[in-house]
């Protein structure tokens, strides 16, 4: 796997980890996170990406929770890297935000409705930081050759991949795991969306609903297939987060998680 900056435990034989809150809320809720996510994954020396969305683009209703504001966002973003010492990612949704967030973040996320956007794909790759691809819900694990083609030709080797499920009828996901093999087939560290492939899209309240409890069945599965990665949103109080809380995992439980899951990735190593 290609270096990313301040990423450690790199040769643990671990997986390695994208966790953290769905949204900036306010520097102190991300502060308190990313001091608890750093103590467990230096305690199990997991490799570990601090996560958090700048700003969420895409909800449901025009008064769903949006963000704090784009730089203030992403000031907190730096601070967390710069105070814990760790990578962090953040999604952008137009090219214009590319060069913008990758002056404060490590790896930049491209979000899954819009992995097949190429203007998106290509200003990311030409920032020279690590391209983080979501599959689409609508998409094969096969097919993200394309996105990985288009970052790679724009001269940038350093990519990602995503799954987050795919759609199934309306209002539900599923995850076919014969795509996690699939897009390694592309020679690039392929992530499992453990919280975002358990949502429940296209309410009738116009609020995504989601099914924590499947969260450690699918994590435990995709380590078992073989995932490089696993991308866990968590909040110390999911109930009340401002984005994505009924499918986040409350921030108590995710050791526990990671024990199971790292025995997992012993068994089968």
């Amino acid at each position: 796997m290609f270096e990313i900056p301040k990423l450690k435990y790199t040769d643990s034989g671990n997986f390695f980890l994208m966790a953290g809150p769905c949204a900036i809320e306010g520097e102190e809720m991300a502060l308190q996170i990313a001091e608890r996510i750093k103590t467990i994954t230096d305690k199990l020396q997991i490799p570990w990406i601090f996560k958090g969305s700048y700003r969420k683009a895409n909800r449901s209703r025009l008064d769903s929770f949006s963000g704090i504001g784009d730089e203030k966002a992403l000031r907190i973003l730096e601070k967390v890297g710069k105070e814990f010492d760790v990578p962090t990612v953040t999604d952008i949704h137009e090219s214009a935000e590319a060069a913008m967030a990758a002056a404060y973040v490590d790896v930049l996320q491209i979000p899954a409705f819009l992995c097949r956007q190429t203007d998106l794909l290509v200003a990311a790759a030409n920032t020279g930081k690590v391209v983080n691809i979501k599959k689409g819900q609508f998409l094969s694990g096969e097919a993200m050759r394309f996105a990985v083609n288009k970052v790679r030709e724009s001269g940038n080797e350093k990519v990602i991949l995503t799954d987050r499920g795919n759609s199934f009828g309306y209002s539900d996901m599923v995850v076919d795991f014969r795509n996690i093999p699939e897009m390694q087939s592309n020679q690039v560290p392929v992530v499992m969306d453990v919280t975002h492939s358990l949502q429940q899209p296209n309410q009738s309240s116009g609020v995504t609903g989601g099914k924590p409890a499947l969260i450690t069945t699918i994590a435990k599965a995709a380590i078992a297939v073989g995932a490089d990665g696993l991308f866990i949103e968590t909040h110390p109080q999911p109930s009340i987060a401002k984005s994505d809380g009924a499918n986040m995992l409350p921030l108590d439980q995710l050791e526990e998680l990671l024990q199971k899951l790292i025995r997992i990735r012993q068994a089968i190593r």
